[in-house]
Order: structure tokens, then C-alpha cells, then sequence
């Protein structure tokens, strides 16, 4: 009943988007930097942000804008965070403005988002003066959701972009989504951007209820370097442009959306830990066997952000300690002498450890096994039935070199 589609955020039915260039970036190699999204209608809408004590402005309007539960568009730019700039707020409710006035809507129908460089003044004369074009472009189609994906990437190398379709109440409900994240990402968020569009009918209240439930099992589940930004935001908006029963409980429609949403936002989570920055390996790390959820993610989560395994992945280097060493200090109790390791990719898979201790394997057969894009590390723990997934990505020379000068 689940299935994959095109069409971005523009797949669900009411839904517009557009991106384009306006002059936040000025390097002469960016392009668009500024992305619009905006439903027919009103939509149940809510968001989750960082957790980063030090937050960007845009995230401070936006938890007073959805006070509501409601809302009608995102604007959102790249190549400048809007935190701790100068008239960062200011500026923020000014992007509110210009959008609203375009749209004919109330500027706290707009919710906004921005991600780039921190501490410097976002030009926001650019945004506003862009806005007529900007609104001019909008479009129900697969190209403008791309327009707007691309508008909203900073390192990133891809876009990423995915919509699901599935059935609620009898009737079609279509979601999708765009988002951007390369680095600075870390379970509870990370420098992510992610937009959430939906013609599914569903009350603020439950859908806020279904964000936070595929949050915790998608983008908390993913980590590139340990950092958790200043500007995290996972924002959904639902127009009920479907026609299904309005979702008002936890009931059998909740949970086909619910289903929808989280293969959604797995598969956006999936992708910014493959695109990590200088990545060259998506890190699939997977612990079974587990006393509870909780053990088997608390486990999970430390493997893919070992800086160690992580280098050894690059290396294509079994270096299963490693994994054991990030198990031990993840805080979760667990016997190592019942622990089994084993390495798995498209080239075939190799048990490294059993019970705790090393066995002889074949290192040719690792390198070849290691050295594929995705690599999946399974660990069995031997205590119970319980499973978790988390997703990471090698580090690698480019990463610092990316970083070593983002700023200038």
C-alpha cells in the first residue's frame, strides 16, 4: 500500500515550492539560496528544533508562529544561519513579512528557516527584494520541489528529496519532502534543515504527536562528525487536501500515516548520512539481540559516531575493537563476553568477532567487503529480542579540509 513517488514537496495535492538565487550566497560558484514553499490553504503544522542551547534566530519566530498549530508556508535561505548575527530576529520576522505579503497571508502563517555561516548579518534586503520573483516561480511540480531543495544546501554534494503515497480513510494521502544536512549532524538533530509536506487531514495535536514519534527513530538515529547545530528544524505542514477523515486519535488511520511518515523521513535521514561532508562510506550500524529498544540504540548511536570506526571504515580496515571500544563507553550495560560482530556490504559479509573475542578471517576478503559504499556493521549482544538502526558515515582528509576554512 506503501509506495515511493516523485514529485517532492510538491507531491502532496495544494502544495507549491520554489528556489532561486537572490544574492545570499555571492560566491560565483552558488546558486539558489532562497526556497518557498506554500499550501493553498491553512495547514496543521508543527516543527521540531535542536536541542543546541545556542539556537538561530529563525527558530525563536517559529515557536511563536506555531503557537497556533497552524501555518501556510516556509521560507527558507542558505549561505547565512541568522545565529547570533545581528538583528537576527528582526530579520527573521522581515523574510515572515516579505513572504506573507506576497502570499496575502498573516506573516504568523510563515514560518522561516535559514542555515549557513553563523555569527555574520544576514542580508535580508536580497531575501525581500527577491521575494516577487521568488513567489513569481512557484509552481505544483517535481521541478519546483527540486529548485527548492537545491536552494536550501550549504555543503551538501546532493539534494535530498523523497515522497511517499498511501492510503488513509479509504482515500490517497501523499507526503514528501526535501531537506539538506552534510555536517554538523549528531543525533538530537543536526545541522539539518527538513521540510514535511502532507494532504493527509490530521489534527495539530497528532500530527505533532507523529513528528516527534519519527524523529526519535530517523534524523535522532543519524550522526556525521558529533556536532549538533544551532539551527536544526524538521517542519511539517498538512493542508487535508486528501479528504480523509480528519485523524484526530491513534487509531488505525494514524498509524498508516504514521508509517508513511517515518519511511519518509528514514529515507531523507538516510541520505544526509550518506552525503556526509567528504564522506566516502554510508555507516548502517545495526544491534540486535538487545535487552530493549533503548540498550540497542544508546549502543547503536556510539558506533556510527566513533571517530575511530569511523577512520577505520575509510581505511577499509576491520578494526572490530573499535566498534567493541565505542559499545563499552556508550553508558549501556551489556556482557561483552556475549557479544558476536560481523561486516556486511554488497561484497559479501565476514563474522570478526564471536562471544566477545576475535577470530581468524580472511583480510583480503574485509578490505573488498569494506571497501563498498554501504557498510553495514551487525552486532549481536545475546540478551534479549529487541533491535535498533543508526546511520553514519566514515570521516575522511576532505572533511577537514571543508571545515578547515567553511567560513571564509
Amino acid at each position: 500500500m506503501l509506495k515511493f513517488i516523485d514529485g517532492g514537496v510538491c507531491a502532496a495535492q495544494g502544495f507549491k515550492a520554489a528556489g532561486i538565487h537572490v544574492g545570499v550566497k555571492t560566491h560565483a560558484s552558488w546558486k539558489k539560496d532562497v526556497a518557498l514553499i506554500v499550501s493553498d490553504v491553512d495547514c496543521a503544522a508543527s516543527a521540531v528544533f535542536t536541542k543546541n542551547v545556542v539556537k538561530a534566530a529563525p527558530i525563536h519566530v517559529d515557536k511563536a508562529h506555531l503557537a497556533d498549530g497552524k501555518a501556510r508556508a516556509i521560507i527558507a535561505n542558505s549561505g547565512n544561519a541568522n545565529a547570533c548575527a545581528p538583528h537576527g530576529e528582526e530579520n527573521a520576522i522581515k523574510m515572515c513579512q516579505a513572504a506573507a505579503k506576497a502570499i496575502g497571508c498573516k506573516s504568523e502563517d510563515v514560518l522561516v528557516s535559514s542555515t549557513g555561516v553563523i555569527g555574520q548579518t544576514l542580508n535580508v534586503k536580497v531575501i525581500e527584494d527577491g521575494v516577487p520573483e521568488l513567489y513569481g516561480a512557484l509552481a505544483h511540480s517535481a521541478e519546483a520541489s527540486d529548485a527548492a531543495a537545491h536552494a536550501i544546501m550549504t555543503t551538501d554534494t546532493v539534494k535530498k528529496e523523497v515522497a511517499v503515497e498511501t492510503i488513509v480513510g479509504g482515500k490517497t494521502v501523499r507526503m514528501g519532502g526535501i531537506a539538506k544536512g552534510s555536517g554538523m549532524i549528531h543525533p538530537n538533530m543536526g545541522t539539518m534543515l527538513c521540510f514535511l509536506t502532507t494532504d493527509c487531514a490530521i489534527s495539530p495535536e497528532m500530527i505533532r504527536t507523529a513528528l516527534l514519534e519519527t524523529v526519535n527513530v530517523s534524523f535522532n538515529r543519524i550522526s556525521v562528525d558529533g556536532d549538533t547545530s544551532t539551527n536544526d528544524s524538521c517542519i511539517v505542514l498538512a493542508n487535508g487536501l486528501a479528504g480523509n477523515p480528519v485523524i484526530t486519535e491513534k487509531n488505525e488511520d494514524y498509524a498508516a500515516f504514521l508509517e508513511a511518515l517515518q519511511a519518509l523521513c528514514m529515507t531523507l535521514a538516510k541520505k544526509m548520512a550518506s552525503d556526509g561532508e567528504g564522506a566516502k562510506h554510508l555507516i548502517i550500524c545495526t544491534v540486535k539481540g538487545a535487552a530493549d529498544e533503548a540498550q540497542a540504540e544508546t549502543i547503536s548511536k556510539s558506533v556510527i559516531s566513533s571517530t575511530l570506526t569511523k577512520a577505520a571504515i575509510f581505511g577499509a580496515d576491520a578494526n572490530w575493537g573499535r566498534v567493541l571500544c565505542a559499545m563499552g563507553y556508550s553508558g549501556a550495560e551489556f556482557d561483552p563476553d556475549k557479544v558476536d560482530v560481523q561486516f556486511t556490504s554488497a561484497a559479501g559479509d565476514i563474522e570478526v568477532c564471536h562471544q566477545g573475542r576475535g577470530l581468524d578471517f580472511d583480510e583480503d576478503l574485509a578490505k573488498k567487503i569494506l571497501t563498498e559504499h554501504d557498510v553495514e556493521i551487525n552486532i549481536r549482544l545475546g540478551e534479549g529480542e529487541a533491535a535498533c538502526t543508526c546511520w553514519g558515515c566514515d570521516i575522511t582528509y576532505d572533511y577537514i579540509k571543508i571545515n578547515g576554512d567553511y567560513r571564509t
